[in-house]
């Protein structure tokens, strides 16, 4: 649809516009920032990079489309006040009715104006300042108490609009005019960062400078712009939240305290934002630290499992005062010796299941909050949900008119219900990744920790249900995956199969033709991935699945990855998520002997990623935008040696997957609308570790493998990797993901697309072991320990079986059998493995172990076979490996 053919839009037009665009603005130039602010509102116009003019932060192609009332713009102020003693909050916005602001002289500002008239009876006076402060551009606000009363203000927020709306741009246009940001939620720590989509040159970090902590993020809903899949919507910066916890977020536990601030009459109080850049995205950290502010890096990240030992980091110019856990038994903090250049050191260890924070105070009084998940051991949390799968979730009806028994179905953790009937047919239908992620997450589970009575279940799924139902195997469909096995047709059931409390007059209720439809090719690496997991079992352990040969199962996976491309290839040209699958599976062809199968299945997606080649950003979708197609891309660019596609990947990777203090956004890949198509409250919102976290993990971690001083690299991909756990409850049932709204803050209700992260982290989980020059040893995911040249981690990832020791650029992994330890001997190089006796308390006839080609060690006393992997007696302890 066309710009100005936009409903929407035309209705605007209809509309007076009130922002004055026509009475001109003034031009200012800042060290970094080429600055144009409106007369007549003093909002910001645009603001652009001195080093790049054709590029705004702001949405400049919107400017006079939203030139309307009640459209929120950089500059514009939200409040909430009331007298003291009364009840009631009365709400103000400078956006809500245009009038010209009041201009005031004042020679340390830019410009700055009387702004209480634009927002409507307020009884304070209220004045804003733009100003140039030693090169850099600060928003202030000065609000004066003009009565004879109290005023307590309990709630104020300052609109961050910048051009994060992709409305008619293609993907090049949206990676060179749009932005993303994401917030660090740590009061007087806190930050925003502004990031372009390629995820190059600098990035805009919006500061707190005097009174601004940042206590919450709140989507701005009022603003009429509308949000879709390619517009998130804006968020305010809201420095006192009190007003706001009493009414529209009423008994939703915050991130952090909700404030307010009293004004006694005659009193005033300024609050102001800074605007800085950091030279890139990886250099943020830095620039934090040049600008003296404190900043907090948690290792392994800040998803906390209960048996991990974890280090927090504080960098500050002031003291630290106080540090304490909120709640007060959720963590126990222990001071460490400063680093050499003196930062802060704690040891962090979880005691209690649940949010967590720890509160910093300052000596000059200002507060910092990290904000901690700690969940169970991650073998823990991924046995809990295999049961919670193959348990509560386990569908037999041998009645369902749908074939859908066996399963796993879909479900509503509010309800406690198996969702057979939804108005959005792939949820009950098996597919799709609402639909499929239950089951994909159930098998994909086997892979880390195999339990013999939830696989049975799953082979009688495999063979009765998914594979001749979900998937065909005959005819000229063969291996074609349809859309769900549910499908509204009430005319062709009988009476009483469909709920009348459903409304079906949607699109989404698919008949049985479109349900039947074969050509979307996202749902292949779900069917694909099932059967390769099914070969692994049947290849590496004598009695999990015995009823076909190993290579039915391999073959099937590569049958059904040339069936996406044959049968749904109008999708196929894009990168699908769980795309890794693919390689694997050629792998395994090509370890395996399977010639003829590797070489098609090779030239298959050669072409693929050849396509890939000549797009300059090649990540698209069936979605205008997406962060699930990056996986595969990355993945198969690097394989063919495509390494400045690979490279663009990873950019834009990093711009949407951001490291901070907090365990929601931490690694957190984008993703905001996915609510709508595999959530049980539907809406457009900023989902918090939704199945991109995992998936892009994978990119990263690969390329930190690659790069192992980049430990930037690492702690990013090491968040996403862990966001696929951060979200299961303690009795194991896995969410689509957790609410970022102020007024929710909570898992969403249903199973959802859960299990497409889960892969994730069953394909990628690792211990990372790491000498970083300032903090010294660290491990991952791992519990290390030092003694003098020796460094001992105890292994503690679900499945125990890879490790990275980034000083000798050593990858081990075992295909069979549990490292239970990891030694390695800084002096002679030597590294020590000691293994669990069984897996998962499954004997095993070998253990099957590798090392990466790049390291240059060895087993000893061990050859490797014909496929490149070490065959380990079961029952031996351990084994040393040797530096060649």
């Amino acid at each position: 649809m066309g710009f100005t053919q936009n409903p929407f839009w035309e209705e605007v037009k209809k509309q007076p516009a009130t922002l004055g665009i026509d009475k001109g603005s003034k031009d200012f130039k800042l060290t970094n920032f080429n600055l144009s602010i409106l007369n007549s509102s003093q909002t910001v116009a645009s603001l652009k990079l001195k080093t790049d003019s054709k590029f705004d932060y702001t949405p400049d192609e919107l400017l006079n489309k939203r030139d309307r009332d009640k459209f929120f713009h950089l500059g514009d102020l939200n409040i909430s006040i009331k007298p003291v003693g009364s009840s009631d909050w009365k709400n103000y916005s400078s956006s809500t009715k245009r009038v010209d602001v009041k201009p005031i002289i004042d020679k340390k500002s830019l410009v700055a104006a009387n702004i209480s008239a634009a927002l409507g009876d307020i009884p304070l006076q209220v004045n804003r300042y733009w100003q140039n402060i030693n090169g850099d551009l600060v928003l202030k606000f000065e609000i004066k108490n003009t009565t004879k009363s109290k005023y307590e203000i309990g709630a104020l927020g300052i609109p961050m609009i910048f051009n994060n709306n992709l409305d008619w741009k293609n993907l090049d246009t949206a990676h060179m005019d749009n932005v993303f940001f994401d917030p660090y939620i740590g009061k007087d720590a806190g930050y925003l960062q502004v990031n372009r989509l390629h995820g190059n040159g600098p990035s805009l970090l919006v500061l707190p400078y005097e009174n601004a902590g940042f206590e919450a993020y709140n989507p701005l809903n009022s603003d009429p712009t509308p949000r879709s899949i390619t517009f998130e919507g804006f968020h305010e910066w809201v420095i006192h939240s009190k007003a706001y916890a009493e009414t529209e977020w009423k008994g939703v536990e915050q991130w952090n305290t909700p404030t307010s601030t009293i004004l006694k009459p005659g009193q005033s109080k300024s609050f102001a934002l800074r605007f800085v850049l950091a030279p890139s995205i990886k250099q943020i950290e830095n620039e934090l630290i040049r600008q003296q502010r404190p900043i907090a890096v948690g290792v392994s990240g800040y998803v906390l499992p209960i048996n991990n030992t974890a280090k927090l980091f504080v960098k500050s110019t002031k003291a630290i005062k106080k540090i304490q856990s909120y709640p007060a038994d959720a963590l126990e903090l222990r001071k460490e010796p400063n680093t050499a250049n003196k930062w802060d050191n704690y040891t962090v260890k979880g005691k209690k299941w649940g949010r967590a924070r720890v509160d910093i105070t300052y000596e000059d009084g200002s507060l910092q909050t990290v904000h901690y998940k700690v969940i169970k051991a991650e073998k823990d949390v991924v046995k809990d949900l295999g049961h919670f799968l193959t348990t509560v979730q386990w569908y037999e009806n041998p009645n369902d008119l749908f074939g859908r028994s066996p399963s796993v179905i879909s479900y509503d953790y509010e309800t406690k219900s198996h969702i057979t009937q939804e108005k959005r047919a792939w949820y009950a239908g098996l597919s799709d990744e609402a639909g499929a992620a239950s089951w994909l997450a159930a098998i994909m589970k086997q892979l880390l920790q195999p339990q013999p009575e939830e696989i049975n279940k799953l082979k009688r799924f495999a063979n009765e249900t998914m594979y001749g139902r979900i998937q065909h195997k005959e005819g000229k469909n063969k291996y074609g995956v349809v859309k769900s096995l549910f499908y509204y047709e009430p005319d062709s059931m009988p009476a009483g199969t469909y709920s009348a409390d459903i409304n079906y007059k949607t699109w989404s209720a698919w008949p049985k033709k479109e349900a039947d439809n074969i050509g979307r090719s996202y749902n292949y690496p779900h069917v694909a991935a099932a059967h390769w997991v099914l070969y692994k079992l049947s290849r590496n352990y004598t009695n999990l699945v015995t009823e076909e040969g190993w290579s039915n199962y391999l073959r099937r996976a590569y049958h059904t990855a040339i069936a996406m491309v044959e049968k749904a290839p109008y999708y196929a040209q894009f990168g699908q998520m769980e795309g890794s699958v693919f390689l694997f599976i050629l792998q395994d062809l090509k370890k395996e002997g399977l010639t003829t199968e590797a070489n098609h299945l090779e030239s298959t997606m050669r072409k693929r990623a050849e396509h890939w080649r000549t797009l300059n950003y090649p990540f698209g979708s069936e979605m205008p935008w997406d962060s699930t197609g990056q996986e595969e891309v990355y993945i198969w660019s690097k394989y063919f040696g495509f390494n400045d596609k690979a490279l663009v990947t990873l950019n834009a990777i990093l711009a949407y997957m951001p490291t901070v203090p907090h365990w929601g956004y931490n690694g957190s890949a984008r993703r905001y609308w996915d609510f709508v198509y595999g959530g049980k409250l539907s809406r457009i919102e900023r989902q918090l570790h939704h199945y991109g976290s995992a998936l892009n993990s994978i990119p990263v971690l690969h390329e930190y493998r690659n790069n192992p001083n980049d430990f930037y690299l690492l702690r990013v991909g090491h968040a996403g990797m862990m966001g696929a756990l951060a979200n299961v409850t303690e009795d194991g049932f896995g969410p689509a993901a957790f609410h970022s709204y102020p007024s929710t803050l909570a898992n969403d209700g249903i199973s959802g697309d859960y299990g497409s992260g889960f892969y994730g982290y069953a394909v990628n989980s690792g211990t990372y072991i790491v000498k970083h020059p300032e903090f010294g040893w660290l491990a991952f995911s791992g519990n290390l320990t030092q003694q003098q040249h020796n460094i001992s981690v105890e292994v503690t990832t679900s499945s125990q079986a890879r490790v990275f020791l980034a000083e000798e650029n050593l990858w081990v992994t075992t295909e069979v059998g549990e490292i239970s330890k990891f030694i390695y001997d800084e002096k002679t190089k030597d590294v020590t493995l000691t293994f669990n006796s069984t897996v998962n308390n499954i004997e095993i006839d070998n253990i099957i172990l590798s090392l990466n080609q790049e390291s240059d060690y060895k087993v000893e006393s061990y050859s490797k076979n014909s496929s490149g992997r070490y065959l380990i007696p079961k029952g031996t302890s351990s084994i040393k490996l040797k530096k060649i």
